[in-house]
């Protein structure tokens, strides 16, 4: 299997990219580009769709022929702000030129049918909560299901406060069983604030077959083909993620682990 933690390549222009078949699997892409004032970035889709999100920074930017002016205004990805990001369907190029130092993730996956290309935030970025205690973190709902944006791709933000743990009861979604779990490959893109922290993310399966837990830095990114995938924030440094998700159906529904079960169950119950 492919390495699972990836550092960035360099600091400046494209520092990942993520493809189905480096990762070896079949649907999730991911790229990274860390832009100067004046620099450009540019792709195609080809017969996938994409999400750009403007993680930090402001950047003019191009797509499927539409000019969408001047997009971002978070400068600093722990002001929590909901993100600027845009939808660019398949069969199109897109281009992004930074008006200042700027973050641009680029999601991609298969696409299906012909979309419009279409601002998805900050305006339609839906916050809210989940957890309990120092399970607590703070989402923004770029694109998960309930909005009808894509073919394939879901895609959100997760806080975590120093201390906490998200994507947490550990959970798995690495089946094809609507009614009960779907298969969905995913990505974890990490920041951490102050940036010279780390934090902790473990993949791992029931049988313990794939058993990895890994110190992810400022920067790096992980990739989840299969497995539970919790992640820990250590007191002093609070943790982003950025993740993407996609797989044959465009629905989240995931299995806990045995041993955290109880605490889903528990916990549901208020």
């Amino acid at each position: 299997m492919p390495d699972l933690l990836h550092r960035p390549i360099g600091t400046r222009g494209e520092v990942h990219r993520i493809t189905p078949e480096s990762a070896g699997w079949r649907y999730v892409g991911f790229a990274l580009h860390r832009l100067r004032a004046g620099d450009r970035a540019a792709g195609a889709t080809g017969e996938r769709e994409a999400i750009l999100v403007i993680v930090e920074g402001k950047a003019r930017i191009e797509a499927a022929g539409e000019d969408f002016g001047t997009v971002g205004d978070r400068m600093d990805v722990f002001e929590r702000t909901p993100p600027h990001a845009l939808y660019v369907p398949r069969r199109s190029d897109w281009g992004a030129v930074a008006e200042t130092d700027c973050t641009v993730a680029v999601c991609t996956a298969p696409a299906h049918t012909d979309r419009p290309a279409r601002r998805l935030g900050p305006d339609g970025v839906t916050q809210a909560t989940r957890g309990k205690g120092t399970n607590e973190r703070h989402i923004h709902n770029i694109a998960m299901e309930d909005r009808d944006v894509a073919d394939s791709l879901l895609v959100t933000e997760v806080f975590t406060p120093a201390g906490h743990w998200s994507s947490y009861p550990s959970h798995r979604h690495d089946e094809d069983d609507p009614e009960r779990i779907t298969y969905l490959e995913e990505t974890y893109y990490h920041r951490l604030d102050p940036s010279d922290g780390w934090a902790v993310q473990r993949v791992y399966t029931d049988d313990r077959r794939l058993d990895e837990t890994m110190a992810v830095s400022d920067g790096d990114v992980v990739c989840v083909p299969r497995g539970h995938h919790p992640c820990g924030a250590p007191y002093g440094f609070d943790l982003y993620y950025l993740n993407v998700m996609a797989g044959p159906r465009r629905m989240w529904r995931f299995i806990a682990a045995p041993e955290v079960a109880w605490i889903m169950e528990r916990d549901a119950k208020g």
